[in-house]
This record gives structure tokens, sequence and C-alpha cells, in this order.
């Protein structure tokens, strides 16, 4: 029985992921600021925010304990606002960067001892170089920054696959977050899980622009 770790998996890709998983007969180890949401979905679950440091580290050696070796790892966490930069206030622009990039550099450093020899790391990005409208500012540079770190870290982690998957529009609770109308052919948080498994099974790495 293969086994999978997804962060921010009470969102909604995150826990599209988690069912889709577990109805494919996967042992799936999810952790969210708020694990009581994925009760009778999967019996391993760790709390944690993906920003607090200390908070990951501990999500995973509770993990180390439970868990065997994560062969498909995936960072779902996130979170976006609509906020012109003169209008801005530091913490929301640390918020935005903590969620969508510090959070993914935390996870995947700390998560590094759970993962099997050839696991396949995903993180969740974004088309950032169409995001560069007024009022995106702090989350197209953490869009932007995600897709550096994560070709930095594949060259790091040659053993292991690393992929960048940048979905268009996806219909979750995020889109309430900003004064954007979500389009017609916005995807379905399942249908976006079914494309990452199915670029799991495949091998896929680098950039997957769906």
């Amino acid at each position: 029985m293969p086994t999978a770790f997804i962060w921010g998996a009470s969102g909604g890709i995150g826990r599209a992921l988690v069912e889709r998983l577990v109805a494919d007969g996967w042992t799936v180890g999810a952790a969210s600021r708020h694990p009581d949401d994925l009760a009778g979905l999967t019996e391993h679950r760790f709390e944690a925010d993906v920003t607090d440091a200390f908070a990951v580290s501990q999500a995973v050696l509770a993990a180390a304990q439970e868990l065997p070796s994560v062969e498909l790892w995936v960072y779902a966490a996130g979170d976006i606002m609509a906020t012109p930069v003169a209008e801005m206030v530091s913490p929301a622009w640390e918020r935005i960067l903590g969620a969508n990039l510090t959070g993914a550099y935390l996870t995947a450093q700390q998560s590094l001892p759970l993962l099997a020899e050839r696991a396949h790391l995903f993180l969740l990005g974004a088309y950032s170089e169409r995001l560069q409208v007024p009022g995106l500012s702090a989350y197209a540079a953490a869009k932007a920054g995600l897709d550096a770190f994560a070709a930095t870290l594949a060259k790091e982690q040659r053993k292991h696959r690393v992929t960048v998957v940048r979905p268009g529009a996806v219909n979750t609770p995020l889109w309430e977050k900003v004064p954007l109308r979500l389009p017609r052919t916005a995807m379905a948080p399942a249908e976006l899980a079914q494309r990452i498994l199915d670029a799991y099974h495949a091998g896929v790495t680098g950039t997957l622009d769906l």
C-alpha cells in the first residue's frame, strides 16, 4: 500500500487529494491547521501551521512514528488576498508569502527524512506571470518564488522528483477572497486531484501547466 503526505489537507484541493488517494487505497498522512475536519477520511491526521517551523517539525516527528516512507508528497496549502501595495500592511504581506512560499520551504525541508528513495514532491503553484495585476502583488510574488524554489530543490535532491503544478482557476473558497469572477472553465478540486495523481503515475517533473 503506497503512502502519501498532504500539507494543507483541509483546503479544497488538499481535501480532494486526501479523498482521491484514500479511495485508491493509499495510506494518507494529512497535515492541517484543522485536522478534525478530516475525521473519517484518514486516521493519520496532524495539526500544523505551515508557517510555524516548530509546528511543522512536530507534525513531521509525529508522522515519522505512524507512517511508512512517503512516495507522494504534496504541498497544497495557500492563501490569497487582493490589496494594492500602497494600502498593504506588513503582516498581510508576510501572511501571503508565508502560506504560499515560506511554508513550502519549511515543510519540504522538514519532510526530507520521511521520503522514500524515489519520492515525488508536488507543489501547488499558479500562472504567476498572469497574476501581475493590481492587488495581487504578494500572491504573484509568492508563486513566482515557488517556481524558483522548486527548480532549485530539484537540482539539490536529484534522487527525488519535483513538480510544480500550475492549474488555471480552481473552484475553491479562495475565490471568495478576491474581487474576481470565477471562470466558467474553472476546475473542480476533484479533477485537479486526479490530474496530480495521473502526473505522479506518469513521472511528470518540472512544471506542469494545466
